[in-house]
């Protein structure tokens, strides 16, 4: 699996030799290929008339291009917002509270970000194909994508050390825009252009596969809810700034702790790890039917719902696997 930006094609159609030499060479004479934009077939026509592009088929023979449309931007800041409100207004009736539901969009994000990681997961393993993910800039969506495609392929990546490393090669070095895109959440009346939630959508869709696959995962939802609140407001500087360059200037890691070191110590692994783990070597392949992709409760309800028996019965799974 390889990822990328867009490749600046321009309104002109500018070819870059170095770049179909280097896709021609992945492949295998007679192999194809699959590139998978995470834009539609209009945005990334629209994206040429200001410089950049996609691959064309006469210059890259061997790969197909699947056009995906992921939400990045506003639209999905917004989806986000209006999915808080709804579900933080305790006075709404059952109906309302459908609606406002339904009308955030929140969860058709989830199955669209799902259904694409599935699709590259997909090409790879019963396809034996190569395959390359984009978007614009490849920081976003992009990341989105193939980060979920890892989770579902690569049982490694379901481990504690895996996942981190995962998150490290796959948001932290690719370059993801923390800064911009986490700056004030939907908790926030504040509005700015950049900010989007893709960070939690990727952490809510592997939500949805501990769901699925309660046995799969080597950790629980207490790590991915302290990764969303790390990611928007922490102690440590894993997620500062934008990307390397920037983290270099600032020189992140000379003054600031890593969480990685806090969330591997021994009592905060305790609560992190999932009690009920076994280890499972094939691939995962989530459904994404509407009745499968659930509202995740502990993060959008964990102000107004009591959590107080759900701690109770973790605590009760913990003891029971520890007494077998």
């Amino acid at each position: 699996m390889l990822r990328s930006s867009q490749p600046l094609t321009g309104p002109n159609r500018r070819r870059c030799r170095e770049d179909e030499t280097l896709l021609g060479t992945i492949l295998d004479e007679g192999e194809r290929g699959f590139i998978i934009d995470t834009r539609s077939a209009q945005a990334a026509k629209q994206a040429c008339m200001t410089g950049g592009g996609t691959e064309p088929k006469s210059s890259y023979p061997q790969w197909r291009r699947l056009h995906r449309p992921l939400e990045r931007g506003r639209l999905l800041q917004e989806s986000f917002a209006k999915l808080v409100e709804a579900c933080s207004d305790p006075s709404l009736s059952m109906d309302r509270w459908l609606g406002r539901l339904e009308s955030s969009r929140w969860l058709s994000h989830v199955k669209a970000a799902l259904s694409t990681a599935c699709l590259a997961a997909q090409c790879m393993d019963r396809e034996e194909a190569k395959v390359l993910v984009h978007g614009a800039e490849g920081t976003d969506t992009t990341l989105l994508v193939t980060a979920l495609a890892q989770v579902i392929l690569d049982p490694s990546c379901r481990t504690l050390a895996g996942f981190q490393g995962l998150l490290e090669r796959e948001w932290i070095q690719a370059g993801h825009p923390f800064h911009l895109r986490c700056a004030h959440s939907a908790y926030s009346h504040a509005r700015l252009k950049q900010e989007a939630p893709l960070f939690l959508l990727f952490l809510d869709c592997v939500w949805q596969l501990s769901r699925q696959f309660p046995f799969s995962l080597e950790f629980g939802e207490h790590l991915l809810l302290s990764l969303f609140d790390h990611a928007y407001a922490s102690a440590y500087g894993t997620f500062l700034c934008n990307n390397e360059k920037e983290r270099s200037l600032c020189k992140v890691k000379e003054s600031t702790h890593s969480l990685w070191a806090w969330l591997n110590r021994p009592e905060e692994q305790q609560k992190i790890l999932n009690p009920l783990y076994s280890h499972n070597a094939l691939v995962i392949w989530p459904s994404v039917e509407p009745q499968s992709i659930q509202l995740w409760q502990g993060l959008f309800l964990r102000w107004i719902r009591p959590s107080q028996h759900l701690d109770e019965a973790w605590a009760e799974i913990q003891r029971l696997v520890k007494e077998n």
